[in-house]
């Protein structure tokens, strides 16, 4: 660090929390991450695995297993599990409602400066994660069930 202008890769990952992970130095978060990463690799990538059936399937499980501790805990005098009521309220509704206005709003703007105002750097911006949100999408399998 002795000439001007060199910084640490740790000060270029942000030198936080992130970059010990990233380099090794909270090792124990860094095996977990490891691990973790390689599973759902082999799990989305080798097995032909996709996203959508693997949540469905989790979901499905757990209605399985609160079922059967429902039906057990009636057979054997125990508490039902603790089950909050499943509502959407019309608050909630209006307010999601709200924030994608937004959101969407936001994108026709960005999308008409694109297309209107000429602006060739937010043109190679949109090229760039259009290609890897699709990349992304069908390394997951999901674009199989969205056409």
């Amino acid at each position: 660090m002795g000439e001007p202008g060199q910084f640490s890769v740790h000060a270029a990952l942000g030198g936080d929390a992130v970059a010990d992970v990233l380099l090794w130095k909270k090792w124990h978060q860094s095996l977990t991450l490891f691990v973790v990463s390689t599973a759902l690799w082999f799990l989305f990538m080798r097995a032909g695995y996709n996203l959508l059936s693997f949540i469905s399937n989790v979901l499905f499980l757990l209605v399985i297993i609160l079922f059967f501790w429902a039906k057990s805990a009636a057979i054997l005098n125990r508490p039902l599990p603790p089950i909050p009521n499943l509502e959407v309220t019309e608050e909630i509704v209006l307010m999601a409602a709200d924030e994608t206005r937004v959101w969407v709003n936001y994108a026709l703007s960005i999308a008409h400066d694109i297309a209107i105002g000429g602006n060739l750097r937010l043109f190679f911006q949109f090229i760039r994660l259009s290609y890897t949100g699709l990349h992304w999408c069908s390394s997951l399998s999901v674009t199989a069930y969205i056409i």
